[in-house]
């Protein structure tokens, strides 16, 4: 049997016994023929050395991002994985060649001022829709709430006297965080609007109540397409503003004015600080900057 016919046999079995699609199948035939190409050798006759020395020219010759190399790998392990099974191959060339890591996305944020526009633009109107989202906005910007503990938030989980909220978070953790002077009369002034708003209703548990929905406080999608709204009003694209970018927001803006890692990790209820390590980018430029700035040797 040829090469050729080694790969219709793998492909022909991927449809069989997996059930995979036509475009997958396109897919596991390009990248077996780029492996064709880069090699001299027949496909058969491949060793682990090989296989490294095609993905490192992927990565640094062909310049393929970290997902479109996993994808490459996991194909020529399934590969190769066959010849074995089929006694075409004594030893599998795949089995220790790890998948790289896919990058994670750095998390987007607002400027200072950008927070601030919305916030203020909100506050302009003075029904209680508006005041309602602006509240909203600077108590997540000001605390690094997820957007259910915000929404979910009892009128009695501020200490207005020690400037502190309590907030009951994911799996049923619960954390006190300090919230900024600013922020408390920001919510003692919306207060007023609120008892306009349940006058004459039940009322409310929820320090952000709704008439609509059928837990009673405003939910998510309420705050997410309010949050767009205002986003337009202060001249910023809605694309770029949704409720974690505002937690993204507090966290980054917290270590640019040089808060340590592991308080932000306790504000933001992260049970393990690797989860708060996809800030450090904000660190390391911040860092870049001093060094560059004060360092004796930068300056001659």
């Amino acid at each position: 049997m040829t090469e050729r016919d080694y790969i219709v046999d793998f492909l022909d079995m991927m449809v069989a016994e997996r059930g995979v699609s036509v475009n997958t199948v396109a897919a596991y035939r390009r990248d077996l023929e780029q492996l064709e190409e880069y090699t001299t050798k027949q496909l058969y006759e491949v060793n682990e050395a090989d296989i490294k020395a095609f993905v490192a020219w992927l990565n640094y010759n062909k310049h393929y991002a970290a997902r479109s190399v996993a994808r490459k790998i996991s194909t020529l392990r399934d590969f190769y994985k066959f010849l074995y099974s089929e006694k075409i191959i004594k030893y599998n060339p795949t089995a220790y060649i790890t998948l790289p890591k896919a990058e994670k996305p750095l998390p987007k944020f607002l400027t200072v001022t950008e927070m601030k526009k919305m916030i203020e633009e909100a506050q302009k109107i003075t029904d209680f829709r508006m005041q309602r989202i602006a509240v909203m906005m600077e108590l997540m910007y000001a605390c690094g709430l997820r957007v259910s503990e915000l929404v979910e938030l009892s009128e009695n989980a501020i200490n207005y006297d020690k400037k502190q909220i309590f907030i009951h978070g994911k799996g049923n953790k619960e954390r006190i965080v300090p919230v900024a002077a600013s922020a408390v009369s920001a919510v003692l002034t919306y207060l007023n609007f609120r008892a306009d708003f349940i006058r004459g209703n039940r009322k409310s548990i929820w320090l952000f109540p709704s008439k609509s929905s059928k837990s009673g406080h405003i939910t998510r999608s309420a705050f997410f397409k309010d949050l767009k709204k205002i986003a337009l009003l202060a001249g910023i694209s809605p694309t770029k503003v949704s409720p974690h970018v505002l937690r993204h927001s507090f966290a980054t803006h917290l270590l640019q004015g040089e808060a340590d890692l592991r308080s932000v990790q306790k504000m933001l209820g992260h049970a393990d600080i690797t989860t708060t390590e996809i800030y450090t980018h904000i660190m390391s430029e911040e860092l870049m900057e001093k060094v560059i700035k004060n360092h004796p040797l930068s300056k001659q």
